[in-house]
């Protein structure tokens, strides 16, 4: 980088060069505020080149991440992953942008869900516009499953929704079905029984959707809700078609509960007046009403 009389402007191009290398260095011998210092400025010397595109990210990006996972500075890491996946974005090279920001989701997942389902949508959005829909699946994918683990259950089901027209729009009918299983799921754990009808009937459109196993349950596992019979909905639920889904809407189905406790049992003394015929029972019903003679208070 140093100039003089015979070298008038620095060579960032080995300057970068020599950086790469001391980072792998400073990272294996795990002095790692060193290798981040050194792939900052490895960074800094491209950026002084022009040269945006040099370094393979997913090789380049390894040490720092490393040394500031080692350093407890994970946000660091995925903001410094933000802004590299922006330069390549300004520079043509928009998968290496979305892998770039996937690395990051990954990276925060379990410190931040909230910041990962951000970075996972924005992949999604890059792959999308490059006309990549599977990539961007699996992106939207993991956003979901995500905002159904945190309870954030309006946006999962957007993110759903998202998902289910692509899954339509490429003509992989069967993962339509299943993702309207979630989206019903999602629908009954926020109370919202209309939406999750209004779910189903939508998608009597989809080929093949009307009369499949998965129609059939959704609509008994509907019936079970809006009459409040919690032994229907458990036996739905219960299903393989819904306990081998992914985890989080299989937890989904397990602990849905319909409102007020479904079909409520008999209480003991009713079945003993029973036992013990009409006088009984009337004669209970008199203890009951002179118990609360005098008011509540």
């Amino acid at each position: 980088l140093k100039t003089g009389l015979l070298k008038w402007k620095p060579d960032y191009d080995s300057a970068a060069t020599e950086y790469g290398k001391a980072a792998v260095a400073f990272k294996n011998a795990k002095q790692f505020d060193q290798a981040r210092e050194a792939c900052l400025r490895e960074a800094e010397a491209h950026e002084n080149n022009k040269a945006y595109l040099f370094i393979d990210f997913p090789d380049s990006i390894i040490p720092l991440t490393i040394a500031l996972q080692e350093m407890q500075r994970l946000p660091e890491a995925v903001q410094l992953i933000e802004k590299a996946s922006m330069m390549y974005l300004e520079n043509g090279t928009p998968d290496t942008a979305a892998i770039a920001l996937e690395r990051a989701g990954k990276l925060i997942e379990n410190v931040s869900p909230e910041k990962a389902v951000q970075l996972y949508q924005q992949a999604a959005s890059v792959f999308e516009n490059e006309e990549r829909l599977r990539q961007a699946l699996e992106m939207l994918g993991k956003a979901s499953r995500l905002l159904v683990r945190g309870r954030r259950l309006d946006e999962a089901a957007l993110s759903l929704q998202k998902e289910k027209s692509i899954y339509k729009e490429i003509e992989n009918y069967p993962t339509c079905y299943k993702k309207t299983i979630a989206q019903v799921l999602v629908h009954l754990h926020r109370n919202d029984y209309v939406a999750a009808e209004r779910c189903v009937r939508e998608s009597y459109s989809i080929p093949g959707f009307n009369g499949s196993e998965d129609c059939a349950a959704l609509e008994q596992l509907l019936e079970g809700y809006d009459q409040q019979d919690q032994d229907q909905v458990s036996e739905v639920c219960n299903l393989p078609l819904f306990k081998y889904m992914d985890n989080d809407y299989a937890k989904l189905g397990l602990t849905l509960v319909v409102p007020g406790g479904g079909i409520k049992k008999k209480s003991p003394n009713a079945a003993q007046d029973k036992a013990r015929g009409p006088a009984a029972v009337g004669s209970h019903a008199e203890e009951e009403e002179d118990e609360y003679s005098g008011g509540l208070c």
